[in-house]
This record gives structure tokens, sequence and C-alpha cells, in this order.
């Protein structure tokens, strides 16, 4: 058994131990990593560059939908340190590698911990096991982590080597494909196939400073096909292991390379070198506010900068959706693309706040439909997942092409979005109904919901966002013919608005609407046959704002006609209780601002003569769903677009129509703030003022539309200048 004094002085030291040390101006001291990770947002405390391959960090659980990070923060136990995950996701994916560090052999290695020994912040995480007697600390570099162990005693210590274990939602069937696995003096490589939310090849390489004494391959539990180790260390009087581990999709090679990307041994210096890396970015956005708004602002940017997460290795190797390996020539590739989520504003804030990454994206999204035949809808580790609906990456493509951006070559990126807005997608797995089936659609106008498997509407709806993002390109591109025939087909969403209810309701191959009609009853892909994509009529309605904001104010009678019917989805219409799981969350009437569908619509009284109520809205918002608390998120945090919105919301526009290169003006929540990218001239924003309804809008001067404000005058700079 630990000497109860040994784990007393061990959970002391924990306090006393050198922490990262503070630059002079030290953004990152604001954010708070266990901000939405209670509940249903999702995120992780563990360590993590900006956009990195690599995010260590502790594992609670393997499975289940409040584990898709591997972390709850009041679940007590924790079983290992897994060396990748995402952040804020609906479904969980990866968890590769897990180690556990413990003093004495056990049959199990799992261990409680105090929270108060639990210690969170960018670039650092640190545990004390209290059953295990060991302090556990956590940093990485972009594409290696980096553990160190501090044992309450000195002598033989084991650690864990756990390859069966991965973070998934498919306990029906085996997750490891095939296995292989080698051990030298102070370390292992190896490599694994793997199948949950996606088919991926992972491959790792661990170093350790200490040699190893012992291998134990432990004996295989009921359903493993994967080996478990125990590994021996001897240790001196420091009592202290450190171990680098690089992951690759490549092969052992790819991770070991990886692994020793940034070399050495000195784990204070990479968190040092982490957390002034995260400072810098995190400086690019300062806002004046009270220090808890401060701290939100903070961590909002810090979950945006974590993904896409970078996929491909330090000698520009990745392997693709088909498996195959492919060699980078210039800049970067990633992976865990949201793209159903972040197309309506994590990505539109990337063009603005690191437009240097944003070329490296599309290429991306280019070199996958190289690879699938189609852009892709939701890669994670290289592979497709064929999650959400709709074709999402089109409106990324023209977003950024509308911006200025010219990384990336125009006609291939065209002929890739023609491509998938033309050919039928095939099924990724037995009953994939969210696919873009074009010659049902083009022969309807619409899916009909008697011939397809489901969502009929919300696919019907999202066709139309990504038929806009290809006309616009098409026209920017001067393909005048491609551009009327698209623009034409994303006009079709005005068959599914009912002219009894006024909402998009689900239509027939012969013409007839849905009956019976619920328009607040939420369906989703979980209790189909339902028309929705977790929501509902009255949620889903209004996503035809997203690229014709115009025609639907006509549909609906003019300005009064769309005020109508916003009052009476926020103010009318009483919330849905107990269907968090269809998206039903955050709620103020029927607008569900923990799902992304409704994202948008506060900002759509903009359009009305009455834009006060939607700054008030977007205030109320910002204000309830958003807190400096571990449950401080509610809704999943999606990869960064639950961040996004209440960043844009506090800069004072969103990018309600996200493939146009403009915004939509509301009111700041700050009374200043300043936007500094490295080699731009600083976009300083103010409020002056008082009230909350919007008088005037001018950059430098210059009135700008409040319903059309272009990218390319606020990266451009100046001072903009909302007075109230």
């Amino acid at each position: 058994m630990i000497d109860r004094r040994q784990m007393l002085a061990l959970a002391a030291a924990a306090g006393a131990w050198p922490l990262v040390a503070r630059a002079a101006e030290d953004r990152a001291g604001l954010v708070d990593p266990f901000i939405g990770s209670d509940g249903t947002g999702h995120t992780f405390p563990g360590p993590s560059r900006p956009f990195g391959m690599i995010q260590p960090g502790p594992d609670n659980a393997a499975s289940g939908w409040e584990y898709t990070s591997g972390y709850q923060y009041r679940a007590p136990r924790i079983l290992g340190f897994s060396q990748n995950r995402a952040s804020g996701t609906g479904i969980p994916e990866l968890g590769d590698v897990l180690l556990q560090p413990c003093l004495e052999r056990r049959e199990d290695l799992a261990s409680t911990y105090a929270k108060a020994s639990e210690v969170a912040r960018p670039g650092y995480y640190a545990v004390t096991l209290a059953e295990n007697g060991v302090r556990v600390e956590l940093t990485s570099s972009l594409r290696s982590a980096f553990h160190r162990y501090r044992f309450a005693r000195s002598g033989r210590v084991w650690v864990l080597v756990d390859l069966q274990h991965g973070l998934t939602f498919r306990t029906d069937r085996q997750p490891v494909q095939s296995v292989a696995n080698s051990f030298s003096a102070d370390g292992f490589e190896g490599e694994a196939l793997r199948q949950n939310w996606t088919t991926r090849h992972v491959a790792w390489s661990a170093q350790f400073n200490r040699p190893i004494a012992e291998v134990e391959t432990l004996p295989p539990r009921a359903g493993d096909a994967a080996p478990r180790y125990l590994l021996g260390f001897d240790l001196g009087e420091d009592a202290t292991l450190l171990v680098r581990i690089g992951l690759s999709t490549t092969d052992r090679t790819g991770a070991r390379r990886n692994r020793d990307e940034r070399g050495g041994w000195d784990f204070d210096a990479i968190a040092t070198e982490s957390r002034s890396e995260w400072s810098a970015l995190l400086d690019r956005v300062r806002i004046d506010a009270p220090a808890q708004q401060q701290r939100i602002l903070a961590t909002a940017l810090y979950h945006l900068f974590l993904h896409p997460s970078v996929v491909s290795d330090v000698d520009g190797r990745w392997r693709g959706p088909d498996g195959k390996l492919r060699q980078v020539t210039k800049g970067l590739r990633y992976s865990t693309l949201s793209l159903w989520d972040s197309f309506r504003g994590a990505n539109p804030l990337y063009t603005l706040l690191v437009p240097e990454r944003v070329d490296d994206f599309v290429n991306t999204l280019l070199d996958h439909c190289d690879a699938a035949g189609r852009l892709p809808k939701w890669p994670i580790w290289g592979g497709e997942t064929g999650t959400m609906i709709g074709e999402p990456a089109l409106p990324e493509i023209a977003d950024a092409w509308a911006k200025g951006f010219r990384g990336f070559d125009g006609k291939r990126a065209l002929a890739a979005m023609v491509t998938t807005s033309t050919r039928d997608a095939k099924p990724l797995y037995p009953g994939d109904d969210s696919l873009s089936v074009w010659s049902i659609y083009d022969r309807y106008g619409y899916y009909p919901f008697d011939l397809v498997g489901g969502e009929a509407v919300s696919r019907s709806l999202e066709a139309g966002i990504g038929d806009a993002a290809t006309a616009r390109m098409a026209a920017m591109l001067g393909e005048s013919a491609l551009a009327h025939r698209f623009d034409a087909r994303a006009a079709s969403w005005r068959q599914l608005i009912d002219p009894e209810t006024r909402l998009a309701r689900g239509r027939g191959s012969k013409g007839h609407w849905r009956t019976p009609f619920d328009p607040l009853a939420p369906t989703s892909p979980l209790n189909n046959p339902g028309d929705y994509t977790e929501a509902n009529a009255w949620q889903y309605t209004w996503t035809p704002a997203l690229h014709d904001a115009q025609g639907l104010i006509e549909v609906w009678g003019g300005k009064a006609g769309l005020k109508t019917m916003l009052d009476r989805f926020f103010f009318g219409l009483t919330a849905t209780k107990g269907a968090e799981y269809l998206g039903q969350e955050a709620m103020i009437g029927q607008y569900a601002h923990g799902n992304e569908p409704s994202h948008h619509i506060a900002w759509l009284y903009a359009f009305t003569d009455s834009p006060e109520t939607g700054h008030r809205l977007i205030a109320r918002i910002a204000h309830d769903f958003y807190r400096d608390v571990p449950a401080g998120i509610m809704g999943n945090e999606d990869a960064g677009q639950m961040s996004a919105w209440y960043v844009f919301a506090a800069l004072g526009f969103y990018p309600v129509d996200p493939s146009s290169g403009t915004y939509v003006a509301g009111v700041p929540l700050v009374r200043r703030a300043t936007i500094a990218v490295p080699g731009r001239r600083p976009l300083v924003i103010e409020s002056r003022g008082t009230g909350d309804r919007l008088r005037t809008l001018r950059l430098d001067g210059q009135p700008l539309l409040p319903t059309r404000i272009p990218h390319h005058k606020l990266a451009t700079g100046g001072r903009l200048v909302f007075r109230l």
C-alpha cells in the first residue's frame, strides 16, 4: 500500500512544482480549459497547440455520448491518458495509445483524484492520481505529446500501455481490425487499423527517458483484439519518468519523426513554448470588458483555435480518405473538420483572425475531393465519417474566394464543387440516409419524404446553401451559364414553404404535404422517420436566410412579415422540454442555441424595422448561455462553432450569409475591441452612445450598410464605430 504520508506530501508538492512562466502580456492566463467540460459542451482540459495534431488528456470513460472527448468534469475516476481527441463533438473518436502510471501493480489501474489537484491551462494539464501515487503532467508540441510522471517514491514503478483503448460509440463491433507493436530498450512503436466513426490508420512511437526494466503482457479481456502491457521502470531519487509520444496517419516512421519534431526532454520549456504560442495567437483579439467577460472570450478563442487539426506529418506526408499516402509540397493539411457546424460561423471567423491558414484549409478540402471523388462532410484523422447533411464544404470554399484568398486553384475548386453538387453520393455505412442524391433532388426540386430515408426538409434546404455557394463561385470565375444553373436550383426551397403555416414542411413525390404535421416536434436520425435534422419545422424554416434572406422576406410579405415570424418564434412559442439530444437546448421560445440551425436567426432582426429586438436577444443569448464555469457551454461546442458565435457577438457582427464574404451588424457586447493580425492594419471596434438600437455604422467615417458589411473592408483595418 502507498503510505498516507507519502500521498499527502505528493499532493502538497503538486502546488509547489514549477508552473509555466507567464509572459508580460499573458493572454493565455485568461483561458479556462475547464469551461464546457461539464455537461453537454463536451470540451476537454488537456493540452494542445493551436490546430494541433495531438491532444493528450485524461479519459474518464471509453464510450458514451457524455464522453465524446473522453472527459466529463464531475467523473470521479481516470482510466488513463490517451493522446488525441476532438473538442465538443457529438460522437466519440480517437483516444489512441492510453498510458496510466502507478506505483504498484493492480488489476485495475484506474484511479480517483481530488479536483483540487487538477490544473489546466493552455499547453499544460496536471492531476494527482490518489490511488496510484503519482502526479501526472501533460504538454505537447504540434505533433507530439509529452508526459511527466512524478511518483511518491523511487524504485520500481509501472506504466500501463493500453492499445485496445479508444473513444468509441460503436460498442456493438470490434474497433481494432489489425494491430502490430514492438518494443525497444526505451520505448515502443506500432500501428493499427481501427473502425469506429470512420475507418482510419494510426501509427505510434513512444520513447521514455529511462530504459524499460520489464515488459509484462496482460491477459486479454473479453472483446480485446489489441494488447495491453505493464512496463516496469527503476527510478532514482527524483522518482520522475518522462515519455514522448508521436502519432501519425502514415506509418511508424512518420510517428517517430513527429515524436522527435521538438526533441529534448525539457518538459517545462515545451510547456512554456506552448503557452507563449497561445498568448501570441489570443492577442489577436482584445476587448475592454470586465474580468468575467475577458475569460469567456479568451476561452472561446482558445476553443475556436483547437480545430481543424493538422494531419500532415513533419515530413509532409498524410493518409487520405482512400487510404493512400500523399505528400504535401507546400503548407499543411488538416482534419477534424466539423463542416456542418463550422461553415456557419467558425470558418468565416478564421478568415478574419487566422487568414494565413485559410488557403491550406481549402486545399485540404480539394485534396480530399481528389481522393474520395467528392468534397468532405465531416472528416477526422484523414478519414470521412459521412456525418450530417448537405455539402457544407461548398460555402467554405466560396467564402474564401469571395474574400480574396488566392492560394488555391479557383478552377480546380469550382470543378470539385460542381462534381459534389451533381454526382450522387454513395453510402459509407448501412443506413446512411443523409446523402446528396441529386438524381432525386433534380427530378422533384426537393427531397420527397416518401422516397428518402429521413430528414427530407432539412436536406432540401441545406442543398440550397451549397447551390448558392456554387453559383457564386461560378459567377466570380466568369462561368455565367454555370452560375445561372445553380442559382436557379438554389431557389428550390420555395417549393417547401407551406402557404397555410408559412413553414418549411415535408412534401411527397406527388406534391402532397406531410400529414399530420406538428411544426414543434423535433426529429433527427435518432427518431426517424422525420423531416428535420436535430430540429423542428420552426427551427429549420429559417435556413434559406443563410443564402437568400431577401427571398425569405418576400415569401413572408416584407419586413413586417419577417418581424411577425421572428416575434412568434422567440416570444410566442414555448420552449421544448426533455429533448436535448434532439438539439432542443439553451432555448428562448423555439430558438435553440445549443444547436447550429438556430445560430443566425436572432441576427435577422437587422432586416426588420426593429433591429434593437435582435440586439437585445443576442446580448441575452451571450449572457445566459456562456459562462466562466465548467458547465458554461450549453450544447456541443462542435469544434469551435459555439465559441465562434460568442466571439462574433462580442465584436458586433455575424456572417448570416456565410458564402457571401459579408457580415450583418448587431451591437458589440463590449465598448471597445481590437483585432490585430500580424502584417495587417488593426481593426478597432468602438460602441458609442447609450441604448440598444444601432443608429449608424461607420468605418473610418464612411457609412456601412448594416445588413451587408464587406469582409475586405474589415480586413483592411481602421476604426469601426457603432453609434447607438
